[in-house]
């Protein structure tokens, strides 16, 4: 008995490789390289509203489009107001979760070498189709509920 656990528990963790280890070290970095650098640029008062100008569809209509208040979004998660990235855009609090989510797994590949199982089963079964869908099933999520939202405050 104790020995069929003992192999589901190695089947289910195992020994990272050297390139897996990389790997991770690399996305786990640019993950949290990214969120700290928004963090900085903020703290310093780094206009983001030079880069993205206001949106267009909602200076014409008054309704929001489907990346309304994503930077805005990002910025919050980034200073660690993850509620507030929540309700300014869900879709953008869900990916943002996500990816720090992804640095978490990445950063303990990388640091205690220990390689997750499920991580290969998850990388073999899903495609690139599956991803992009997803993504814009996430999106219309948010929209759905930034262009509701924004409709109820018109009436």
């Amino acid at each position: 008995m104790q020995e069929s656990q003992q192999d589901s528990k190695t089947k289910a963790i195992r020994r990272a490789s050297r390139r897996q280890r990389t790997i991770a070290a690399v996305i786990a970095s640019g993950v949290w390289g990214l969120f700290v650098g928004l963090w900085l640029l903020q703290r310093v008062g780094f206009d983001f509203g030079s880069i993205f100008p206001p949106c267009g569809l909602r200076m014409r209509t008054g309704l929001t489009c489907p990346t309304c208040g994503m930077t805005h979004a990002v910025l919050a998660f980034a200073q660690g107001q993850i509620l507030t990235a929540f309700y300014l855009q869900p879709a953008a609090g869900l990916l943002c979760s996500l990816l720090a989510l992804a640095a978490f797994f990445a950063f303990l590949i990388a640091v205690s070498g220990v390689y997750f199982s499920f991580l290969d089963r998850l990388l073999a079964e899903v495609r690139i189709v599956h991803v992009v869908v997803g993504l814009l099933v996430i999106l219309a999520a948010g929209w759905a509920v930034t262009l509701a939202r924004a409709l109820a405050a018109q009436t």
